[in-house]
């Protein structure tokens, strides 16, 4: 009778520990979902079991340990997304950032013909629910493009339509009133580079983040662009952000066609523009939905449960 295969994966004692888990939990899920076996000895994970399987369960245990040493902690989600997702197709498809972030790389099958479309395309419409990593994917590709000198400057722009608020009763002058909307843009620079360097590269206008109307005029040279929240811009609007393309720019549209802010019977541009600009070459279209999802767990069955509610 035939022996199983055996594998040995190097992994040091500290990553080890957040690794198994609580009462090697962690480990026994990954045992059981890839028919392997497995024991931890010597600062290495001894995987058993069918070639096919052992390779497998290796690269879950690589792409887990990547999360350990990017974020700190191995979360069930990360498990999980691992488990269904434990290698990519295409290699080199890595971002490594200054900041907290630091390793970034796919997690599902979506966010990895995302990152591939950023690399072959111009310009990259990514459209899917919240929590798929449309805006934060986007923002390290322009911080890795920037720190590489393939661009001189990464803009950051959002429209400023209210989700239900009134944005004249919000206090403050005008840079105040703006700032909310403009929020989930700074996060997404504050894991991708140092407090230090974001705020050095705003002084700089290295880094430049505005609402989407102080876009109009203007030439984007050299430039990483990114319009996020698309879905609440007009075509109108649409149209005037991306003629704005400069020599050396590479520009990536986000949005979420199932969360429109536009008040009737205004008609969201990112809904029309893929008819419009599907056949022209150097632009990408890449749609995420529920399995992508990469926040809690929690968010891709509330997203399910919308569909399952809206398709009634």
């Amino acid at each position: 009778m035939k022996q199983p295969d055996s594998l040995k994966v190097p992994v040091t004692a500290d990553d080890a520990r957040k690794l198994l888990g609580p009462g090697d939990g962690n480990l026994r899920e990954i045992c059981r979902e890839l028919g392997v076996a497995a024991v931890y000895r010597n600062c290495y994970l001894i995987y058993t079991g069918e070639k096919s399987a052992i390779n497998r369960a290796q690269a879950v245990t690589e792409k887990l340990i990547s999360e350990i040493q990017a974020s700190g902690r191995l979360s069930k989600s990360a498990l999980r997304k691992a488990l269904e997702f434990p290698e990519m197709k295409h290699a080199g498809l890595v971002y490594n950032v200054p900041g907290r972030a630091g390793r970034i790389a796919p997690r599902t099958p979506g966010q990895e013909s995302y990152m591939r479309s950023i690399i072959e395309r111009e310009l990259v419409f990514a459209i899917g629910p919240a929590g798929t990593g449309k805006t934060f994917l986007a923002v390290a590709a322009g911080v890795a493009a920037l720190r590489d000198n393939r661009v001189e400057r990464i803009i950051l722009t959002r429209p400023a339509v209210e989700a239900g608020e009134n944005l004249g009763f919000l206090p403050g002058d005008l840079q105040q009133k703006i700032d909310p909307y403009l929020r989930p843009l700074f996060d997404a620079l504050n894991d991708t580079l140092t407090p230090a360097c974001v705020q050095k590269y705003l002084e700089s206008r290295t880094i430049e983040v505005a609402p989407l109307a102080y876009m109009r005029g203007r030439t984007l040279n050299n430039a990483f662009v990114i319009l996020d929240e698309a879905q609440n811009t007009t075509l109108t609007q649409l149209k005037m952000f991306l003629t704005r393309m400069g020599d050396g720019s590479r520009m990536i549209v986000t949005g979420d066609v199932t969360q429109i802010d536009l008040k009737q019977p205004a008609v969201s541009g990112l809904v029309l523009i893929s008819r419009i600009l599907r056949q022209v070459d150097g632009i990408g279209f890449v749609y995420l939905d529920h399995g992508d999802v990469v926040r809690h767990p929690l968010v891709q069955r509330i997203i399910e449960a919308f569909g399952r509610e809206e398709g009634k």
